[in-house]
């Protein structure tokens, strides 16, 4: 069994897409405390040859909420506000067409949960993709809830009989290889080949580390397939 388990990103950059795509079960980490500031909730797209920050609109976030208690405050106005600027910004891109229905869907998803939203934007993205990766709630594991950082990810492979568990290469620091051969599980890290995954964004200088919204605008589903092996399991 393959494992990775992160916090859930709306549409976040396709290294954390690379570890999706390299495992079986994907854990989302919901029952940590939200970021304030950070990248659950907001991303890239790419407007005019720049990059251009979006945000989904939250309801009295805070850092001493844990992400399964953040509840959006995203209507139907700031939904459209949100399409309508992704429309302009990709009504060109050659695949446009194809992907946009998903998108709008995912966005009209009528759910004020944070981390089922993000959720369903998963899903609905792999369905489309044909990934095949499981998803499953860190807040729905029976667990020690009192463990932190490297206890609490191995609490939660243990109890989903991982045999390698995989993170991005950001992360190196925060592991130690010892403790999990000694659970008889394995260590990895997903390292992104970036001069791999440039793709033609219009005429534009490429510009890296989009929201993946982007990557999905311009390749075609095979395309993308190999893009998400653009990468190495490290040491």
């Amino acid at each position: 069994m393959k494992t990775a388990i992160m916090q859930p990103y709306f549409f976040p950059y396709i290294g954390y897409w690379q570890l999706m795509n390299a495992v079986d079960t994907f854990v989302i980490l919901d029952d940590v405390n939200f970021i304030m500031r950070g990248w659950i909730n907001r991303n890239n797209i790419l407007l005019n040859g720049k990059a251009h920050l979006f945000s989904i609109p939250l309801d009295k976030p805070s850092q001493n909420k844990l992400i399964s208690e953040v509840r959006l405050k995203f209507g139907a106005r700031e939904k459209e506000t949100l399409l309508k600027t992704i429309r302009q910004a990709y009504k060109k891109a050659p695949y446009f067409n194809e992907f946009y229905p998903i998108l709008e869907e995912t966005v009209l998803f009528e759910n004020d949960d944070l981390t089922e939203f993000i959720h369903n934007s998963f899903t609905k993205t792999c369905d489309y993709l044909g990934l095949q990766t499981k998803f499953l709630l860190s807040s729905e594991i029976e667990k020690d809830t009192s463990l932190t950082g490297q206890d609490r990810i191995m609490e939660i492979c243990k109890k989903l009989n991982t045999t390698l568990y995989i993170n991005p290469v950001g992360g190196r620091d925060l592991y130690d290889r010892r403790a999990f051969e000694a659970e008889k599980m394995q260590l990895r890290f997903v390292d992104t080949d970036f001069e791999k995954t440039h793709y033609e964004q219009f005429k534009h200088d490429f510009i890296p580390n989009l929201s993946f919204i982007d990557v999905l605008m311009f390749n075609s589903r095979p395309e993308i397939n190999r893009l998400l092996n653009c990468c190495a399991l490290a040491d």
